[in-house]
């Protein structure tokens, strides 16, 4: 049997990290829902929430694995390289508040 994530779960987080987390783009703010990014980190930190097993340094190095394509294609940037590092800490602190109150 396949571990099935609940949809509504998963858009319940995903609206929470959109609406919170940004990336810094020349001074820019670009959240992370507008960017359409929201939801797959929520797909991925959500299973480290589920099982009680969250860890700053694995959702670090989550963000530091999903590419962001600028420019058309032409380069990718690892997303925690335009996340301000305020955003970094507000994001732990959203998934440690999100898994207390599962």
């Amino acid at each position: 049997m396949v571990n099935q994530i609940p949809t509504e779960a998963i858009e319940k987080l995903a609206a929470e990290i959109g609406q919170n987390i940004y990336m810094d783009i020349a001074k820019w703010h670009l959240y992370l829902s507008d960017a359409h990014l929201a939801v797959a980190i929520a797909e991925r930190v959500y299973p480290m929430l589920s099982s009680g097993s969250l860890d700053e340094s694995k959702v670090l190095e989550m963000l530091g694995d999903i590419p962001v394509s600028l420019g058309g294609g032409k380069r990718e940037v690892p997303l925690i390289d335009m996340l301000p590092t305020r955003c970094q800490v507000n994001l732990i602190d959203l998934l440690e508040e999100y898994q207390r109150n599962m």
